[in-house]
């Protein structure tokens, strides 16, 4: 049960720290492309985080 708990812990810290890391490149201005090659994504993936980000 505890490690059901760590992991649900962990998926909601990746989860913050994306959308954080997301909001930093869209203030930035990096394109949707960069994004994608950085993180080994698609496009539209990618521009799915930056939108997500700026929603917020």
């Amino acid at each position: 049960m505890a490690a059901l708990r760590a992991a649900g812990v962990l998926e909601r810290m990746a989860a913050r720290v994306g959308r954080e890391a997301a909001d930093v490149l869209r203030d930035d201005g990096m394109s949707a492309e960069a994004v994608a090659t950085a993180l080994g994504t698609t496009r539209s993936q990618a521009l799915v985080l930056l939108l997500t980000a700026r929603d917020r």
